[in-house]
């Protein structure tokens, strides 16, 4: 039964999706508004399916099926009640499963909150993208990742998940929050796509999807903490980030969606910075399906990679098709992202966000590199190599940097243009502040240049994320902390910390 349930579940998402992706295309090309709205019942399609499926794999281990090959292999009489319900995601084909159980809610998302603009071509395009990857993600749950295969013979127990999986309470919250980041980042992407296809590449699409970029770096932000605060309580690293191949393939999106979350204020301002903007955007959601392929392939070693599977090529040919795409909608339009505007200065909020960019941009790749670098070495010369800490810590410790000192300078720099005595006004109280912790750090026994350095940095970063607060606390009160620029300041403080 349960494995009825869930075939049919499953199915029905692939059925509603190619649906919704041919009725959207009909209707996109003949201009009829009828058949855009009904985006919503499709929508509402693939949600179901995704429930009935996600609901009968769950009943099937907490029942204890194991007449299911991912119960019989996963599954335990033994595994305690709430590790049991974490399973699901615990291997491969679960995994997929709770992707496609988080995107389906996405998209049912994004129907009701432009429920009163379905006809609209650029919330057309964005759905038709969403459902392209939807079919891309239930297709797997048909093929290659299936997890409803039975078998003819059914065991009277099974091994359970990875012992490591199920000796700490974190492991049954830290996948779905990464989800929700990681998918949640389809639903930008797929604006930016419909942005690029309409040709309405002003900054109306930036305003609709900046509460969903910031919703989905924030819970892949706590994913990611609460993945290393695991790493740390279980594997014993001595640290919170080990450069482990898994946590870097989370980290990547990381990287590129906080320079998009820098760079988009830029164009919201002055028009600026289009090509960056949809660049980054794009990266961060090719890059959760690279990190996708790199955990669910078997290609790179990890304590906490899944084994070899057959849908490695299937996500490296998606990410392949996502890149291509991109780069082609990107160069068709590229007379049109060029921006009236310029930089004026260097010395100015725009140049230190392009700098920003750039310094992500290279953290980005340097990660990327270490990461892959083992498999191209492996493709080239037969011989796998191992690519350890020491070469993250030496090669991002002067970007680290780099990114304490702009920390500290962005937030006080003006718009357009910056005079030598407005720097020096407004970065007086920080500077004092960065000299007053270096000094508090020697005498707490810090040594050697960078961690002096650092300390320094960290506490001029700190004084000019302060002294913003301060002054619009004297503006507006307590109302002065509530907004998008304060609200940032408040994060730097805690990435300083």
């Amino acid at each position: 039964m349960n494995a009825a349930l869930g075939t049919g579940g499953v199915v029905l998402a692939v059925v509603a999706s190619i649906g919704a992706i041919t009725t959207l295309a009909v209707g996109l090309a003949g201009r009829n508004r009828a058949l855009l709205r009904m985006s919503r019942t499709y929508a509402l399609m693939v949600l179901g399916g995704a429930l009935v499926s996600f609901a009968a794999m769950e009943r099937a281990l907490i029942t204890r099926d194991f007449s299911l090959r991912y119960v019989a292999e996963h599954g335990s009489r033994a595994t305690p009640a709430l590790y049991n319900v974490a399973t699901l995601w615990s291997a491969l084909e679960g995994s997929i499963l709770l992707w496609g159980l988080i995107l389906s809610f996405y998209l049912v998302a994004v129907v009701w909150k432009f429920r009163t603009r379905l006809e609209d071509p650029l919330v057309a395009w964005a759905m038709l993208t969403m459902l392209v990857v939807s079919l891309f993600f239930f297709a797997l749950m048909l093929g290659p990742a299936n997890p409803f295969h039975t078998l003819a013979t059914v065991p009277s127990d099974g091994p359970g998940p990875n012992p490591l999986l199920q000796n700490h309470p974190l492991m049954a919250f830290h996948p779905p929050m990464l989800y929700l980041g990681y998918v949640g980042f389809t639903v930008p992407f797929a604006f930016a796509i419909a942005a690029l296809v309409t040709g309405r590449l002003g900054e109306g699409w930036l305003v609709e999807t900046r509460r969903w970029t910031l919703f989905a770096w924030t819970f892949l932000t706590i994913g990611i903490v609460l993945g290393a605060w695991w790493s740390h309580e279980v594997l014993g690293w001595g640290g919170y980030w080990a450069w482990d191949p898994v946590e870097n393939a989370s980290f990547l999106p990381w990287l590129t969606g906080t320079a998009y979350i820098h760079s988009v204020m830029v164009q919201e301002r002055r028009g600026m910075l289009r090509v960056w903007n949809l660049s980054l955007l794009c990266a961060t959601f090719a890059l959760t399906i690279l990190g996708t392929f790199l955990t669910r392939s078997g290609v790179l070693d990890s304590v906490h990679a899944f084994s070899d599977s057959t849908i490695g090529p299937l996500l490296l040919g998606f990410f392949g098709v996502i890149v291509a795409v991109t780069v082609g909608l990107v160069g068709w339009r590229g007379d049109r992202l060029r921006s009236p505007a310029r930089i004026d200065s260097p010395a100015s909020r725009e140049g230190a966000f392009l700098l920003n960019n750039i310094v992500f941009a290279a953290f980005a790749f340097v990660v990327l590199l270490g990461t892959v670098f083992p498999l191209i070495s492996e493709a080239l010369s037969e011989e796998r190599v191992t690519v350890g800490a020491p070469y993250f810590e030496r090669m991002t410790m002067p970007i680290g940097l780099t990114l304490l000192f702009l920390m500290a300078i962005a937030p006080v720099l003006p718009w357009r243009k910056a005079s030598a005595e407005t720097l020096r006004t407004r970065l007086l109280w920080p500077g004092w502040i960065g000299t007053a912790v270096l000094a508090l750090s020697v005498v707490l026994g810090a040594h050697g240049f960078a961690p002096l350095l650092a300390f320094f940095l960290a506490g001029f970063a700190g004084g000019s994320a302060l002294r913003q607060l301060v002054l619009a606390t004297r503006r507006q009160s307590w109302r002065g902390l509530v907004g998008r620029t304060n609200g940032g300041m408040v994060v730097h403080l805690g990435v300083l910390m």
